[in-house]
C-alpha cells in the first residue's frame, strides 16, 4: 500500500519517524514534505495528503501538525476523506475497521516517536469490516458528505 505523508513544522519531529514506521511496516511512503522546519501551514499538507487519496496515488494518509486537530479538520473537509486525530492505539485501527478512516492525524507536539510508531503500524495494519452495522453506517456518513456538497454547491 502506498501512504502518503505530509506535516506542517510542528509535526515535522515526527514526520521521518512516521516514514520509517510506514516502510517497518511494508509499505511505501509518499512523502508529500515539508522537507525542511520552515514555518508552513498545515492545510497546504493536509491538502496534499488528501488530493493523494482521491487521485489514486495512495490509498492512506497520515497527517501531521502540532495537534493533529488542525489537519484533521482541513482533511476532513475534502470529498472521501474521512480522517481522524488517533492518539491511543485502539482508536487507530478502530477508526478503520468500523469508520472506513482512510487518514490518520497526529500530533507531533502531543506524542512522541514510539508512539508514533505504534500508531502508525497498527492504522496499517487495520482493515475495514465492511459488513453489518459498519458498513450501514459508513453509508449514512457517505450520505451525509453527498447531500452536504450537493446543497453547498461545491
Amino acid at each position: 500500500m502506498i501512504v502518503a505523508i505530509g506535516s506542517d513544522h510542528a509535526g515535522f519531529s515526527i514526520k521521518q519517524v512516521v516514514i520509517e514506521a510506514v516502510r517497518a511496516a511494508g509499505h511505501e511512503p509518499l512523502d508529500l514534505g515539508p522537507y525542511d522546519r520552515e514555518r508552513v501551514d498545515f492545510p497546504d499538507f493536509a491538502e496534499k495528503v488528501g488530493r493523494a487519496i482521491q487521485r489514486f496515488e495512495a490509498q492512506r494518509g497520515i497527517a501531521i501538525c502540532g495537534s493533529g486537530v488542525g489537519v484533521c479538520i482541513a482533511a476532513n473537509k475534502m470529498r472521501g476523506i474521512y480522517a481522524s486525530v488517533c492518539h491511543d492505539t485502539y482508536s487507530a485501527h478502530q477508526g478503520v475497521e468500523h469508520d472506513d478512516m482512510n487518514v490518520l492525524c497526529l500530533g507531533g507536539n502531543i506524542i512522541g516517536p514510539e508512539l508514533a510508531k505504534e500508531l502508525t503500524a497498527v492504522f496499517l495494519n487495520a482493515e475495514y469490516l465492511n459488513t453489518g452495522n459498519y458498513a450501514r453506517r459508513v453509508e449514512k456518513m457517505k450520505k451525509i458528505e453527498s447531500t452536504e456538497m450537493n446543497q453547498s454547491g461545491r
